[in-house]
């Protein structure tokens, strides 16, 4: 073991070797998207306990337990066998033994395989323990800046073309908060041209190689992508995070005239009630008004209340 392995070690235990690590349970383990550094001493712990890790590249995985100066049985599970792996899982579940999982990097089961896995053991009465790390979604958000939005969707990758990949597009437009959005380099300037003529006015913040050397992080207009991209080829290379930034808020006379007035009382109504998210979605299911005019019209009215009071 190399002294760094060692001194990683040493440090896990001492802050985290006290906590519990029940048996018979899946650690569902976040580990770095780019960046060694960032993985937890309470991950390093656990996959140092673990009976064996489950993962989803078994190459990958490999490297990062020799850098911990670790040896494990390494399991495949994987998008195209999970639902047969995860059962191999269990059994060892049912042993009592502990399996850690991880994907290739960041926190699995979200745009990741892993989701399965954990359901299959659930359903078999075992225990899943998350233990939380790194997510690139998350990262590019906290430097996005998206000062509009009140919470975000996760997107993840669009369908890769057709009539499902235009639906998707047309709801991007029509969400009242930030949307996260992970694409291939081969396909990064096809999705700005998208952007570029669907949602021009919008901010983008373009995420690369998240926590890497080379890290990028640039916000613009849609309309400015196709030609930012074609600027300097070194920005079509690596992973790619793009955080569609909430809509500007239409101005508040526009706002009215754009709602019917029984969608105006239903909102004021509802507000007066609920909270602002619940009671949009409410007066756009009685009135049938649009839900992104009804959300900015929200805002408007709880700044006017903000104001008076």
């Amino acid at each position: 073991m190399s002294n760094i392995a060692s001194l990683l070690r040493q440090a896990a235990t001492a802050a985290a070797g006290a906590q519990q690590y029940p048996a018979a349970s899946l650690y569902v383990v976040a580990t770095p998207i780019g960046n060694l550094a960032d993985l937890t001493l309470r991950a390093i712990e656990v996959l140092a306990r673990a009976d064996a890790v489950a993962c989803e590249d078994t190459r990958v995985s490999a490297a990062l337990l020799r850098h911990l100066g670790l040896d494990k049985p390494l399991l495949a599970v994987h998008e195209h066998n999970e639902h047969g792996a995860a059962q191999g899982v269990v059994e060892r579940l049912a042993q009592g033994q502990r399996v850690a999982y991880v994907s290739d990097a960041g926190t699995p089961a979200v745009s990741d395989p892993g989701a399965v896995l954990v359901a299959a053991v659930r359903a078999a009465g075992h225990r899943v323990v998350p233990i939380p790390g790194a997510s690139s979604a998350v990262t590019a958000l906290s430097a996005a800046g998206d000062v509009r939005s009140s919470g975000f969707e996760f997107v993840g990758f669009l369908p890769a073309k057709g009539a499902e990949r235009r639906a998707a597009l047309q709801a991007l437009a029509a969400q009242p908060r930030a949307q996260v959005l992970f694409e291939a380099p081969h396909r990064v300037q096809a999705l700005a041209a998208e952007l570029a003529q669907g949602l021009p006015t919008r901010r983008v913040s373009v995420c690369r190689e998240l926590t890497k050397q080379f890290e990028s992080i640039h916000t613009l207009t849609a309309a400015e992508l196709p030609d930012w991209f074609a600027g300097d080829a070194q920005r079509l290379r690596g992973e790619f995070v793009l955080v569609l930034h909430a809509p500007e808020a239409v101005p508040v006379s526009d706002e009215a005239d754009a709602l019917p007035a029984e969608a105006e009382r239903a909102l004021r109504t509802l507000l007066a009630e609920l909270p602002l998210k619940q009671a949009v979605a409410l007066a756009a299911t009685l009135s049938g008004a649009p839900r992104n005019a009804l959300y900015q019209r929200a805002l408007a009215l709880r700044d006017e209340d903000a104001d008076a009071g």
